[in-house]
């Protein structure tokens, strides 16, 4: 308990965090765009209800029980936190319906659809399974979802709807590490991964510009030595060495921190190959970090900030073979004060101000003008 920080030095309020009590400066900034949709592909991060729906596997993985989505729909609907996630903020933001999962059959798709899949990856699963990494819950990965959508557009006469929609690539890749990290793998080996990670995601966005799309956003991932996960199966005794000031391991989240580069890198190809569409970079590890910077102006607890809210056991209160939604593992009382809902994903309050201040980043080179 010791690596804990208890003390928090107080500084000063920057101009974002009075963006984000204001209640009104920052109220529905996409509206400006005038999006008429979005469409989402990613990971468990986006999903919205895709794996719950996809086999019995997925039915029965945790994000399909209680205590997930208690505070906002007061049941699971196959979103992995307890309540919204940023693509549900987001798509507020833009004055649209909340996405619905495209694996749902019956549903209205008019303002956008949601392909993300939990437990999806950005690389084919047979080509991880190539490399000795195995994908547990789904081999829904990005191609496969660039297929569904694919499917949807020739299915359905959406050519103006894509002119005026809002296309998001991601986040995506982090399982394809997420996976290699937990089974095995070296940092090194996870590198050597990154090229072809980053190919399959520049593969998709040339694949929505196909579609149509003239805006699309790029996230990458989050300082994964931060999350409970990691903390708990990489914990070591080289306190000195291994944590950073706010207790993540540096060694990963300098792994998070090269991949992002290289992602960025490739996004400013894609911009010099399609001049006329708009691409951007969505800095989700910056966003992430802020929580932590600023977490007592923001409402969290700052010595339960690498802790779960939805766990049991040691420093982190995680313990992966008693996952949350397993029987006798509860939620904490109060999720808004901490960053991370089950070792893995965030709270609903970690998402949303994570979406506000992407939101905040990316709008002026969206392009939009009211």
């Amino acid at each position: 308990m010791a690596r804990i920080k208890k003390d928090f030095q107080i500084v000063p309020i920057s101009a974002f965090l009075l963006l984000v009590f204001c209640s009104s400066c920052g109220a529905q900034l996409l509206r400006m765009c005038k999006f008429d949709s979005i469409y989402q592909l990613g990971d468990s991060i986006a999903d919205t209800g895709n794996l719950i729906i996809e086999s019995s596997l997925g039915a029965a993985t945790p994000c399909s029980r209680l205590p997930y989505g208690e505070t906002y729909f007061n049941n699971p609907t196959g979103r992995c936190s307890n309540g919204l996630l940023m693509i549900d903020y987001v798509a507020w933001e833009a004055r649209l319906p909340y996405l619905n999962p495209y694996l749902k059959n019956g549903l209205d798709f008019s303002h956008g659809v949601n392909f993300a899949v939990s437990g999806a990856t950005a690389l084919p699963t047979s080509v991880l399974a190539a490399r000795g990494v195995i994908t547990p819950f789904t081999n829904s990965s990005l191609d496969v979802q660039l297929d569904w959508m694919s499917s949807f557009f020739n299915a359905t006469d959406h050519a103006e709807e894509v002119k005026d929609a809002l296309f998001l690539v991601g986040e995506i890749g982090g399982n394809d590490f997420n996976n290699a990290f937990l089974q095995g793998k070296t940092i090194e080996e996870a590198k050597s991964f990154v090229p072809d990670v980053v190919q399959a995601i520049s593969h998709a966005v040339r694949r929505v510009i196909q579609y149509g799309a003239q805006r699309v956003v790029v996230p990458g991932n989050f300082p994964i030595g931060c999350l409970p996960i990691y903390l708990t199966a990489f914990e070591t005794n080289n306190i000195t060495s291994a944590y950073d000031e706010f207790n993540c391991l540096k060694d990963f989240n300098d792994f998070a921190e090269y991949f992002n580069e290289r992602l960025q890198h490739a996004i400013e190809d894609l911009r010099n190959e399609n001049p006329d569409t708009v691409i951007v970079y969505a800095d989700y590890y910056t966003a992430f970090k802020w929580l932590f910077r600023d977490a007592f102006f923001l409402g969290f607890d700052p010595g339960s900030l690498v802790k779960a809210c939805c766990g049991v056991g040691g420093e982190y209160n995680f313990d992966g073979a008693r996952f949350c939604g397993t029987p006798g593992v509860q939620a904490c009382p109060d999720p808004d004060k901490l960053v991370s809902w089950d070792g893995i994903h965030l709270t609903q309050k970690a998402y949303t101000l994570i979406a506000r201040r992407i939101i905040h980043d990316i709008l002026p080179h969206l392009h939009c003008y009211a």
